[in-house]
């Protein structure tokens, strides 16, 4: 069941997942991942509830348990590949350009399961700023679910994880944040189910008001 709503949160640093929270790209991912999953012969379906939020080798890892992580490692560099390549469909979530300017001169970073090459392309296929301070694929050495991106994006923007608040849309994304001890606004319709602090239908849903003494408040609009 989704969380209840509280009206506002208030923090000091945001940290920014790209799918499904600034950038729609699913119309990418499911035709990679389809292709992907013939050729191993495995159901689609299957494939597409577990492939949100991860790294591809990780998502790999999980459907493939006894794999050798040397051919998860190698797919995923065909992966990666295919999506930068494949442009089509990669739109802006609803709300994304207007939040991105509004927090332009806030602590704020990209924290992205996507390497630096397939951000660059989906947010600029989208016309998205890109943040100053990112950590991509390459950047860590563990996917989400695991916390270390977002422990690395507070770092860099120079805030303890209790000062930061997450936006993402999958469930890795949000046990990942959970498990960095940081709140959690979950981004469209994946999100609701997994309980993140705050809900919103897309980015035109949540106003950001910056204060005299640097904090955030994030405030859901009914």
């Amino acid at each position: 069941m989704p969380a209840t709503t509280p009206a506002t949160l208030t923090t000091r640093a945001l940290l920014l997942d790209m799918d499904g929270t600034l950038v729609n790209s699913d119309a990418v991912v499911e035709r990679c991942w389809r292709r992907w999953a013939d050729r191993q012969g495995i159901d689609a379906g299957e494939v597409l509830k577990v492939v949100h939020g991860r790294q591809g080798f990780a998502t790999m890892a999980v459907l493939l348990p006894d794999r050798p992580m040397e051919e998860n490692y190698a797919d995923n560099r065909v992966m990666l590949a295919e999506e930068t390549a494949d442009l089509d469909g990669v739109v802006p979530v609803p709300g994304a350009p207007a939040f991105m300017a509004a927090i332009a001169d806030l602590p704020h970073a990209l924290v992205t399961s996507a390497d630096e090459a397939l951000a660059q392309a989906r947010m600029g296929a989208a016309a998205l700023r890109m943040p100053e301070t990112r950590v991509t694929a390459e950047s860590v050495g563990a996917s989400k679910p695991d916390p270390e991106g977002f422990l690395k994006g507070a770092a860099a923007l120079g805030f303890d994880p209790a000062d930061c608040v997450v936006f993402e849309d999958s469930e890795a994304g949000i046990q990942a944040g959970r498990a960095a001890g940081m709140r959690v606004v979950g981004v469209g319709p994946r999100a609701a189910a997994f309980a993140p602090d705050v809900h919103v239908a897309d980015l035109t849903r949540l106003r950001v008001e910056p204060a005299a003494d640097g904090s955030i408040t994030l405030t859901v609009l009914t």
